[in-house]
C-alpha cells in the first residue's frame, strides 16, 4: 500500500507568502489518484475548516482526515466523513490523567496567553495564542504549572504568516505522530513505508519519529534546524528536504510534497506522461478524459511551463 500523509497550510495549500507553481494541486490530485496512493491530511485544522480548504484550493478529499493537530480521526467514504471507531477510546485509555477543563484553570492569569476561538479547542485539545517575543519566558511558566501533571504534551509553533505563537496542549497519546501512527498500525503499514510532509513547527514530531519525511522548500528555519539536529543525533532517519527546479516544479508548498513523493519512489517519470497539457481546450491524457475544468495550463512532464486556460482531465 502506497501511503502519503501530509499537512495542509503551507505545506499541500498555498497559503504563504512563496510563489506557488499554479498547477501543482492537479498534479498531486492526479498523480495520488492514477497511482492509489492511500493520502492522508494531518492537520491543525477541524473538519469545517478541513473541508473550506479542500473547496477553496482544489485539493482532493483524503482518505483519512486527522484534524485538530491529531486529536481527531476521520474516514471519507462513499462521499461521507465517518469519525474514527475507538480513537477516542484509546485516548481515554492512554491518557488516564488528560483533562482539558483542568489545564484550562492552570493557565487562566496566565500573562501572554490568549486562550483561542472555542471552535479551535475540543476535549483532546486545549488551544492559545502567544505573545511571540515573550514565548520563552511563558512556556517556561507553562511548563511550572502544567507540565506532567495531566499525561499531556505541550506544542509551541509560530505562524510566520501571521507573527503570532501558537500554543496547543494534546493528551501525549493524541499529536499528529501517534495519529498517523494508529493509522498506519490499523492498515498493517510499517512507518518507514509513509511518507510525511510538513512545513511548521507542530510537525516536526511526526517528521522525526522514523516515518519517511519531507519538508518543503518553504519550511521554517526553526524546523529545519530541529530536523537536522534530530537527524544528525539518528542516523537513520529518512528526511528528504525539498529543493525546487524539479520536473519544472519550484518545490514550495504542493510541489516539494510532490517531489518529496518522487524521492521516495511513490511515482514514476511515466506518471507524468499523463498529465501533459496544452491550449486550445484540448488536453491529452494516457487515461482519458473523464472530465474537464479550467485551470492554469503547464507542461509539468517536460520541465516548462505556459501560461494559458486550458481544459484538466482527471480520473474521477
Amino acid at each position: 500500500m502506497r501511503i502519503l500523509a501530509t499537512d495542509l497550510d503551507r505545506t499541500l495549500l498555498p497559503n504563504g507568502s512563496w510563489p506557488a507553481d499554479p498547477d501543482a494541486i492537479n498534479l498531486f490530485n492526479d498523480l495520488t489518484r492514477r497511482n492509489d496512493v492511500l493520502v492522508v491530511y494531518v492537520t491543525g485544522r477541524n473538519l469545517n475548516l478541513a473541508e473550506s480548504a479542500i473547496e477553496e484550493f482544489g485539493i482532493r478529499h483524503p482518505d483519512f482526515l486527522i484534524g485538530d493537530v491529531g486529536t481527531s480521526i476521520r474516514k471519507f467514504e462513499q462521499g461521507q466523513w465517518q469519525a474514527h471507531r475507538g480513537w477516542d477510546e484509546h485516548v481515554k485509555r492512554s491518557s488516564p490523567r488528560w483533562d482539558a477543563e483542568a489545564i484550562r484553570r492552570a493557565v487562566a492569569d496566565m500573562y501572554g496567553l490568549t486562550e483561542q476561538e472555542r471552535e479551535h479547542c475540543g476535549p483532546f485539545k486545549q488551544s492559545y495564542y502567544v505573545d511571540h517575543d515573550r514565548s520563552e519566558e511563558i512556556l517556561m511558566a507553562v511548563d511550572k504549572q502544567v507540565k506532567g501533571r495531566f499525561d499531556e504534551v505541550i506544542v509551541y509553533s509560530f505562524d510566520s504568516q501571521t507573527g503570532k505563537g501558537l500554543l496547543d496542549f494534546l493528551p501525549d497519546s493524541a499529536t499528529k505522530q501517534t495519529a498517523l501512527e494508529y493509522v498506519a498500525a490499523e492498515l498493517g503499514e510499517d512507518k518507514a513505508d509513509v511518507i510525511f510532509c510538513g512545513d511548521s513547527g507542530n510537525d516536526v514530531f511526526p517528521l522525526t519519529a522514523g516515518f519517511s519525511g519531507v519538508l518543503v522548500r518553504n519550511a521554517d528555519d526553526q524546523l529545519v534546524a530541529s530536523v537536522k539536529q534530530a537527524a544528525e543525533a539518528n542516523p537513520e532517519l529518512k528526511i528528504y528536504f525539498a529543493k525546487g527546479d524539479f520536473k519544472g516544479l519550484n518545490g514550495y508548498y504542493t510541489s516539494g510534497v510532490i517531489e518529496g513523493a518522487y524521492h521516495y519512489g511513490l511515482f514514476a517519470d511515466a506518471d507524468l506522461a499523463g498529465f501533459l497539457t496544452i491550449s486550445m481546450g484540448v488536453c491529452i491524457h494516457t487515461r482519458g478524459i473523464t472530465h474537464a475544468s479550467n485551470a492554469s495550463g503547464k507542461l509539468c512532464g517536460h520541465g516548462f511551463s505556459l501560461v494559458m486556460t486550458v481544459f484538466w482531465a482527471g480520473d474521477d
